[in-house]
């Protein structure tokens, strides 16, 4: 044990005092609270940027549908010719032309001449205006009064509760989604990061031939271990890192630059930020904290000690190639599982499968967290998976044991197997 606790101290060590850990340590939440800032801060600017939109419409019915708005400016213009107008744009550099007429069945025509590339939302505003205009004179035509018509409509909007009356609204499910999904797919990231620095390890001190000298001392299998958890608390330490600057970051950049209130949509169409917050503060934080951190412990675990097992097993990373491919597969799956059915139906039968599947847990089950989940699933899955891990590792020391001290030959899955049987 006092030889585990060595190893592990000499990894964490060795991960925490390399100068790459330290700047992607300190750098990686400087850098993504900045570009957060900026593609806000560039957005903003980009949908600040007025258009000069000019407008032939012999009909004249366009003055009384379009009107300027902070986004775009309509010139109206009074020429001859479709022809003429188009060179009235150009010559004026203007950002499109809106050609406007009725065919003979008294039905909008509109054409949008540009060399630009018109948002979206700028050609919806235009036919949106357009066909309410029309639909008021239809309804006149009909001696119909439009406002009353509208009044009489039913906008039926679903009030969505528990049986315990606990109210909730759509945005709570947005906001439930995109915390599981991030939750998620950190986790995955995590695990190919740091077990990719547990198999860069081993392969590294088995080329300088300093492997051999380490296991005269001690057992392959712990030394495994401890390069597994070393690593691991290396990692937990620059995750925690990670959130208590980018908390303070955000708190100081926010203190210097102000932009419009975040808004989300509601049921109704309009913005509501209270519910946001609401909808926030209305999650299992506690709950989704505590569990990414055992399934990032339980998950890293289970595939560092393949990973370890892999590294011992080639003599170059080049050659693990055809051993990474079965090990992101799972990984891959859940992603696309987790975003797939669980946002689809959090409690289905094929997400609660694969969140309780060791394998696809990690990344699976914290995309369903938010969403509640049962407590005998959460455990049934946690036992599941560090039970996976001890016997995942057992194996793996095998492989490590009889691996780490093999040169000079590429190995095959059917050697592997045979190195189980040692």
């Amino acid at each position: 044990m006092q030889l585990l606790k060595i190893i592990i101290n000499r990894e964490f060590k060795a991960r925490v005092r390399n100068k790459s850990f330290v700047v992607m340590t300190f750098m990686s939440p400087l850098l993504a609270v900045f570009m957060l800032f900026l593609i806000t801060y560039l957005s903003k600017v980009n949908t600040e940027e007025k258009k000069e939109i000019a407008v032939y419409d012999p009909t004249d019915k366009l003055q009384e549908i379009l009107f300027d708005t902070q986004k775009v400016t309509y010139h109206f213009l009074d020429k001859a010719s479709l022809e003429q107008s188009k060179d009235w744009v150009v010559s004026k550099k203007l950002f499109g032309l809106i050609y406007f007429a009725e065919n003979t069945e008294s039905k909008p025509q509109i054409t949008f001449y540009t060399d630009n590339s018109p948002g979206p939302t700028l050609v919806s505003d235009i036919e949106s205006k357009v066909n309410e205009y029309y639909w008021r004179q239809d309804l006149k035509s009909q001696g119909i009064d439009p406002e009353l018509f509208k009044k009489k409509q039913n906008g039926a909007v679903i009030d969505l509760q528990s049986f315990s009356g606990k109210k909730t609204s759509k945005t709570a499910t947005y906001v439930k989604m995109f915390f599981g999904g991030t939750s998620g797919y950190l986790i995955m990231m995590f695990i190919v990061i740091y077990g990719n620095m547990v198999m860069r390890s081993v392969i590294e001190e088995k080329t300088n031939r300093i492997i051999e000298i380490i296991i005269s001392s001690v057992k392959p299998f712990y030394l495994m271990l401890g390069k597994i958890i070393g690593t691991s608390l290396a990692g937990l330490l620059q995750f925690t890192i990670w959130i208590v600057l980018g908390f303070i970051l955000t708190q100081i950049l926010g203190a210097f630059f102000t932009f419009d209130e975040p808004q989300t949509m509601t049921s109704a169409g309009s913005f509501d930020l209270p519910i946001l917050i609401q909808s926030i503060a209305e999650l299992p934080l506690a709950l989704m904290i505590v569990s990414f951190f055992l399934y990032f412990i339980g998950g890293y675990f289970l595939y560092s000690a393949i990973y370890a097992a892999i590294g011992a097993s080639v003599d170059n990373e080049t050659d693990t190639q055809q051993f990474l491919l079965p090990i992101l597969l799972p990984l891959i799956l859940g992603v696309y599982v987790g975003f797939v059915t669980v946002f689809d139906n959090p409690h289905g039968s094929v997400a609660t499968l694969f969140s309780i599947f060791p394998l696809t847990s990690p990344i699976v089950m914290l995309m369903r967290i938010p969403f509640g989940v049962p407590w005998w699933q959460l455990a049934a899955s946690l036992i599941l998976l560090f039970v996976s891990f001890v016997v995942v590792v057992w194996f793996a020391g095998k492989i490590y044991r009889v691996g780490i001290l093999m040169y000079g030959k590429k190995p095959t899955y059917k050697e592997l197997y045979k190195w189980l049987k040692y």
